[in-house]
């Protein structure tokens, strides 16, 4: 049976649902970085020629430019201006994910400065690009409320939306409901398309989406586990919630596939302040090795207790706190060796398809910017090259059924994320599993105290099971 004629069950769901945890539910606590923002309505918006606040929010100043070399114009001398042309951005700029809102605001800022002159689009013609934020704070009910302002009160052309499931999928389940264009990144594919009951035989049609699936977050942490030997005993660490339960139905048979077993250290309700069971369960078991769908306070409790308690496994693998260079930092020296999944380097082979600068050189701007370290979200940055690819080819940008089919036609050689491509053919452990998804990469990867570096952590990229275009830098290192 082909996966355009499959139906997915309930039961399936759970079995490939899981990767949701790899994005998910960061606590303010280990994050760090909240994102500065004015009271619950705050909207920021930038049109070419002028700035807008509303709310108190501060706008980029227009008019700025781009200074990459390399990089692109958008305004061909002479052509007749068209009209404005409104992109709404939901985005988790305060709350427990706030994190995800650092590299956000960063990547808004980026793309006012590429359109500040207004963009040449598919009919010719010059348009103002208006480009306005408003903050899901977290949440998955407020995210919702703010898309639909956007699409109905704002009357936007495209919604676009990233960080995490709580905040893509309540925003595109409201742009399909609506019959609004929307453009998303960061939310597993299985999450984002089986959890909103997509059907491959009947696809979503004003929604569309980019990131990776389950089997790229398998077949990594499997290539990070093989590089050391141990005596194969995994301990986990699943809560009792959506991403804790699915990966305990999806991952077992895959863990015993591998000839791995698998210790349960039960489930748990979050937050947590005492993993004393778990602990004991392991060290009784001898497990060499621990990973877990866990928040990152919930993870400072585990593995400084583990250390108390005189576990000490070969290796551990935190799926939420590997995220984010504060999470890592708030863990202090215990911090160093952890493994985890990850999606954005300053060493991706890739470059913006609208400026032309490299990963590097993104990242680099990024610490310039913020004078804080580079963070993966900057892939973030995606959708809104996504967004000029769509615009470039569209003729008519009142017709939103032509927007939807150039939506549907996308083929991107590159972008920051890497090639994008909606055309190819439907098939798993592929980049296009799920008609309304396109995969980005995604690399198996070990935090390392930092030997005079800048920061106090380095990232290294240690396994490409899923991704052989990028480079592996290291072997992974035991922690004991």
């Amino acid at each position: 049976m082909s996966i355009e004629e499959r139906s997915i069950s309930r039961r399936d769901f759970l079995r490939v649902a899981g990767a949701a945890g790899a994005a998910v539910g960061l606590s303010g606590g280990l994050g760090g970085l909240l994102a500065a923002c004015g009271d619950d309505d705050d909207t920021t918006t930038t049109s070419a020629g002028g700035t807008e606040t509303t709310g108190g929010a501060t706008t980029t100043a227009a008019g700025a430019t781009t200074t990459a070399a390399g990089a692109t114009t958008t305004v061909s001398a002479g052509a007749e201006t068209g009209r404005e042309i409104k992109v709404g951005f939901v985005d988790a700029l305060t709350g427990p994910l706030a994190d995800f809102g650092v590299a956000g605001q960063y990547c808004a800022e980026r793309w006012r400065e590429f359109v500040a002159d207004g963009l040449v689009c598919g009919d010719g013609k010059n348009h103002p690009i208006n480009i306005m934020i408003k903050d899901s704070q977290s949440d998955s009910n407020r995210a919702a409320q703010v898309a639909g302002d956007f699409i109905t009160q704002d009357k936007c052309d495209f919604i676009l939306a990233a960080a995490s499931p709580d905040t893509v999928n309540p925003v595109a389940d409201q742009c399909e409901a609506l019959q609004a264009p929307c453009l998303t990144v960061d939310s597993p594919m299985e999450s984002y398309f089986f959890g909103r009951n997509g059907d491959p035989a009947n696809p979503f049609k004003w929604t569309y989406h980019i990131f990776w699936g389950m089997w790229e977050i398998s077949d990594n942490s499997f290539s990070l586990w093989d590089q050391v030997p141990t005596n194969k005993k995994v301990g986990v660490l699943w809560p009792n919630n959506v991403d804790g339960n699915a990966y305990r139905a999806y991952y077992p048979e895959k863990i015993a596939e591998r000839g791995y077993t698998m210790v349960d250290g039960g489930s748990y309700n979050e937050p947590s302040e005492d993993f004393t069971q778990q602990i004991s369960t392991f060290k009784k078991e001898g497990c060499e090795l621990v990973t877990g769908v866990i928040v990152p306070p919930d993870a400072t409790n585990f593995w400084t207790q583990a250390k108390q308690q005189g576990f000490n496994p070969k290796l551990a693998e935190f799926i939420k706190p590997t995220l984010f260079p504060a999470a890592m930092e708030a863990l202090g020296q215990l911090g160093n060796g952890l493994l985890g999944p990850m999606w954005f380097h300053p060493t991706f082979p890739f470059a913006s398809s609208l400026t032309g600068e490299t990963a590097q050189e993104m990242c680099d701007d990024f610490e310039k910017r913020n004078n804080m370290q580079w963070q993966q979200p900057i892939l973030h940055y995606v959708v809104f090259e996504w967004v000029v690819d769509v615009l470039k080819r569209t003729t008519n940008v009142d017709d939103k059924e032509e927007i939807m089919k150039r939506v549907a036609e996308t083929n991107m050689p590159m972008t920051i994320a890497g090639p994008i491509d909606f055309t190819a053919p439907l098939a798993d452990r592929t980049k296009h599993v799920v008609p309304n998804v396109a995969g980005c990469e995604l690399y198996g990867g070990q935090w390392r105290l930092s030997e005079g570096g800048k920061y106090m952590y380095d990232l290294f990229v240690c396994s490409n099971a899923s991704a052989p275009s990028i480079t592996v830098q290291d072997t992974v290192k035991p922690l004991v």
